[in-house]
């Protein structure tokens, strides 16, 4: 059997050959331990170093900025949690969007058991938080504001760098999780005045199980984690030196590529849609225009999203339902009811997203696949018949 054609890139990438590349030295017998001071222990020490310069560049940071940790969850964790408890006791107050991932949610939900007020800021039909309403909730005795450069279920791209403006004038440190961002938008942490970004390796042709967190110079922030010290003591434990330099190799390669990325993704993007949306009942979620370059979120009226997913599957395409990033099970996407959809259009959302070996005749098969496998639910669907 060939291998199904993959269009599941919002759930994780595929790893680029010439990261792999990168990280053979520290996967085999001669690998160091950064903190050791021989041959061995500073050649690991080298290459992080290099990853962090490389990092920084791709997100227009100084290498001093980025911190490496154990995924983007760890870093959005690290980034909501370490803000809000260094701010000092006079500010308990979170400002956090409806539509952000589960790491900064989450983290949100459990800095309320430590007393901490949440502001949780709705969007409008498309996923766009309004800059005027932000403003609007922003107080005095405001820790942290921490809004989504762009959404991982239905590809919205959010007025960060408005936001984080607003919040600079506040002098309200300001969160933003980056991680679909990252290789497919123009980030320069430097002119956005954001205090605090995250990213993630695997959603750029990186490794599983490595992020980064760019950290504003002169930003408090506390650790949530302790032990050696490690990343200037803001992230203790041993580093993980391959994914480090996988992380570093896929950044290069996405500041290299990224202009010739975003301009393929998205003509299949567009291609996709055309395609899509010429199907009856079937309808486009996110922002038609402020949306990833790679992104494609629609609701399909009458058909299961995991049964979509499994019969597309079977039909040699891999796809998504919703987001990838959280256990399954047939409820529905909270996302898409923040977004004003009905329960039976959460129900039926899938997400198809291309990458940047995608190409024009794999996204051609993939539409008459996916006729084909709405016609085919739709007979035995009895939502549909009625």
């Amino acid at each position: 059997m060939q291998d199904p054609v993959y269009l599941d890139n919002a759930a994780t990438t595929p790893l680029d050959p010439r990261v792999l590349e990168a990280m053979l030295p520290h996967l085999g017998a001669n690998r160091g331990n950064p903190s050791s001071i021989h041959a061995r222990g500073t050649a690991a020490r080298g290459s992080i170093e290099e990853a962090r310069a490389s990092v920084a560049a791709l997100l227009g940071a100084s290498p001093a900025e980025i911190f490496f940790t154990g995924g983007g969850t760890e870093a959005d964790c690290l980034a909501v949690l370490g803000l809000a408890r260094a701010a000092g006791p006079d500010r308990r107050h979170l400002v956090v969007s409806d539509v952000e991932h589960a790491a900064v949610r989450e983290s949100a939900r459990g800095l309320e058991s430590e007393g901490f007020e949440i502001t949780w800021l709705g969007v409008d039909g498309q996923g766009l938080v309004d800059v005027d309403e932000f403003a609007a909730a922003l107080r005095a005795d405001t820790a942290l504001a921490a809004v989504m450069w762009a959404n991982n279920e239905v590809g919205t791209v959010q007025p960060v760098r408005e936001l984080a403006a607003e919040c600079a004038r506040r002098g309200v440190p300001f969160h933003s999780d980056a991680v679909q961002a990252a290789g497919r938008e123009h980030i320069d942490a430097g002119q956005t005045e954001v205090s605090t970004l995250a990213i993630s390796g695997h959603k750029l042709y990186g490794p599983q199980g490595v992020g980064a967190l760019y950290v504003r110079e002169g930003t408090p922030i506390a650790p949530i984690l302790f032990g050696g010290g490690q990343e200037e003591g803001l992230r203790s434990g041993t580093e993980n030196v391959a994914g480090i330099a996988g992380l570093g190799g896929a950044a290069g390669l996405a500041r290299e590529e990224l202009d010739r990325r975003i301009h393929h993704e998205a003509e299949l993007r567009d291609r996709l849609i055309e395609g899509l949306l010429a199907l009856p009942d079937v309808g486009l979620n996110g922002h038609p225009e402020r949306r990833l370059s790679n992104n494609v979120h629609v609701s399909v009226r009458g058909v299961g999203a995991e049964s979509l997913v499994l019969v597309l599957d079977a039909l040699g395409f891999a796809i998504g339902s919703g987001s990838a990033c959280s256990s399954g099970g047939d409820r529905p996407s909270r996302l898409l009811l923040a977004l004003g959809k009905d329960e039976q259009d959460a129900l039926s959302a899938a997400r198809i997203t291309v990458g940047k070996d995608n190409t024009t005749q794999e996204v051609d098969g993939f539409v008459e696949a996916f006729a084909q496998a709405v016609e085919r639910l739709r007979e035995v669907s009895p939502l549909y018949a009625n």
